[in-house]
């Protein structure tokens, strides 16, 4: 929602919720998870080293949504309503220095619209501070958090003041296009990479691409209308296939821009700060440091069924769980099983799309990883 964010801080009483409840406020939407993770395949030989983010930068790529919970700053970094400056319609374009725009229109004014651009550059800026420190743990937070605006640059509905279509009758459209539509679909959007370059004026590039997606707000609300023509109930499966169908060309694109921008974002901002050397497995934990080693599932998003290996270091009693997003068991694997086996797959057939936690957990340790099932 814009502005807001819808954080449920249900509290449970239940062991398996408290030993995963830090995990449960870095949970993204899985449009923004299928954007940050795809961005790794546009990585180009130089930024082999970064190959390791795909993972980190997906688990972290809805950090900034949740910021909105307890951060009354937050909210107007995720949009932008680009259609209330006189100048977008006349000019084309809207003052693209967060100073000038202040001073054309008033402060209050330009944080009203929101400042989605400027909250981009900053958090770019950022990114190209730890690199040149070579904070490589600050410098992925700073990537998951720009990957997170980048995205909200690609959904046409952030950059409008009609963005839930209230002012043309399709009041609702922006979580029946963003969520529900995507959550059914995301197995179809598919990007294999495409080449990146230095970005040389970022800036600009942050604007123009707004500018681009902008035109395919007429299209998301075009797309309603088509889908409400086919079943006026917008819950149904049948509107739910027509908004697709309708949808699928430009969303797939813009996906796939958003992930193409993200991976050049980050390049420049490396290049800029003097393409500065990774320590070699920076975010990868020794397997020895702990008595059990998770891997993450594979494939991982997965549509029925996904592997999930592991490694007993020594003969302590473990378990394997699998919750849901609410810390719900879903199903438990007893220490006998692990012992004697490397791997467990996880048929997930009857459940719903969504995010699902694994935690493997001893006396005295446990480890996380998240998994997404999809359509």
């Amino acid at each position: 929602m814009k502005g807001t964010a819808i954080f449920n801080n249900r509290k449970s009483k239940t062991v398996s919720l408290l030993a995963i409840s830090f995990f449960l406020i870095s949970w993204g939407s899985t449009g923004h998870y299928k954007i940050s993770n795809s961005a790794a395949l546009s990585f180009n030989q130089q930024m082999e080293q970064f190959q390791s983010w795909s993972a980190i930068l997906a688990d972290h790529a809805s950090d900034a949504d949740i910021r909105k919970a307890t951060d009354p700053t937050e909210g107007p970094k995720h949009y932008i309503d680009i259609d209330n400056y006189s100048e977008f319609f006349s000019n084309g374009d809207i003052p693209q220095n967060l100073a000038d725009a202040i001073a054309a229109h008033g402060e209050t004014f330009v944080y009203d619209q929101g400042i989605l651009p400027w909250a981009t550059l900053t958090t770019f800026d950022s990114l190209v501070a730890c690199f040149e420190r070579e904070d490589w743990g600050q410098a992925v937070l700073f990537a998951s958090d720009l990957g997170h605006y980048v995205a909200d640059g690609f959904m046409p509905l952030h950059i409008t003041r009609n963005y839930n279509g209230q002012f043309t009758g399709n009041d609702g459209i922006h979580s029946r296009y963003e969520s529900t539509m995507i959550n059914a679909y995301v197995s179809q959007i598919t990007y294999a990479g495409l080449p990146i370059d230095v970005v040389p004026d970022v800036n600009q590039y942050v604007f123009d691409y707004l500018y681009s997606n902008y035109v395919y707000v007429d299209s998301v609300i075009a797309a309603d209308d088509y889908a409400k023509s086919i079943s006026s109930n917008t819950s149904s499966s049948s509107y739910k296939q027509a908004l697709w169908s309708y949808s699928k060309d430009f969303t797939v694109m813009l996906f796939q821009g958003a992930s193409h921008a993200l991976a050049e974002l980050i390049y420049t901002a490396w290049v800029q700060a003097g393409s500065p050397s990774m320590a070699q497995d920076i975010f990868s934990p020794a397997k020895d440091a702990f008595p059990v080693f998770l891997g993450q599932n594979q494939p991982n998003p997965f549509q029925k069924s996904t592997l999930i290996k592991y490694d007993l270091q020594d003969d302590s009693n473990f378990s394997l769980q699998i919750m849901d997003i609410s810390g719900h068991l879903i199903q438990a694997v007893d220490h006998e099983y692990l012992a004697t086996n490397s791997s467990y797959e996880f048929n997930a057939n009857d459940l719903p799309n969504g995010i699902y936690y694994l935690v493997i957990r001893g006396r005295e340790s446990c480890q996380v990883r998240k998994m997404l099932k999809v359509e």
